[in-house]
């Protein structure tokens, strides 16, 4: 099957030997089904393990509507650097990505494409549902306690009443992948934080879809007295790297 793809759905990658194969073959199933072109991109950031060797193997069995790209750093630039590379590289209509643990499975992505869709520019998954429910009341308890602090300073300094800035899993137009993208500079963690100060900058329309999550275990993040004070610096630094921006390329609005 040839021609541009619909949708494509990026993977940064960091040390995912263990679980590239297996997140690759249930993503090319689950687009396998959907009858039109699409693209997965892995982008390697600079794993010391056999990443892109088990990527290249799983690439082999995917269906034939479904390509494969890898792409890469190295070495290591942080998980902000790699979504943008693979986002920017991105042909499909739609632009989603996902962590390569599936902890929202990527049957999931149907809610974001729906939003999209309706006429929304970006759609996010949220942990945060109707009621108050929150998915991430599995996680450890100072995971949860540090999630709350930084929500509430992302609240102040950038994203007003999102919910849920940093869950994995989040879509675009290829038009705003391209204007999101193509404006971020944080390269850490707090790249999602950035995505949406820009997207509610430009005016384009954000819609926070809940989404299923799970607490997948094996993460290698791992908080530390450096790691936080990076974390604060970026926060603060959103405003200033994109000081009177403002042009977009939609109206302003967050829909449930």
């Amino acid at each position: 099957m040839n021609g541009e793809p619909r949708w494509s759905i990026v993977v940064p990658a960091y040390n995912e030997a263990h679980r590239i194969g297996p997140t690759l073959r249930e993503i090319g199933r689950y687009l396998s089904q959907r009858g039109e072109c699409s693209e997965i991109i892995v982008v390697n950031d600079g794993s010391k393990d056999d990443t892109n060797a088990v990527a290249e193997e799983a690439g082999k069995a995917l269906p034939d509507q479904v390509t494969l790209q890898l792409l890469g750093h190295a070495p290591n630039q942080g998980k902000g650097a790699s979504v943008r590379k693979g986002c920017l590289a991105a042909r499909g209509r739609y632009v989603l990505f996902t962590d390569a643990d599936l902890a929202t499975p990527i049957t999931e992505a149907e809610k974001l494409w729906t939003a999209l869709d309706a006429g929304n520019d970006v759609a996010i998954g949220s942990r945060v549902h109707a009621g108050g429910k929150d998915m991430r009341a599995s996680q450890p308890l100072y995971r949860r306690a540090l999630g709350l602090l930084y929500h509430k300073m992302a609240a102040l300094l950038a994203v007003g009443n999102i919910q849920d800035t940093q869950c994995g899993f989040k879509a675009f137009t290829g038009e705003a992948a391209q204007y999101l993208f193509g404006r971020q500079r944080i390269k850490g963690l707090v790249f999602d934080t950035e995505l949406l100060f820009l997207a509610r900058q430009g005016g384009l329309r954000i819609a926070e879809v809940p989404v299923a999550w799970s607490n997948v275990g094996g993460s290698r993040m791992r908080i530390t007295p450096g790691q936080a004070f990076q974390v604060l610096a970026d926060l603060l630094a959103i405003r200033l790297y994109h000081r009177g921006r403002g042009a977009g390329i939609g109206a302003n609005t967050v829909r449930e």
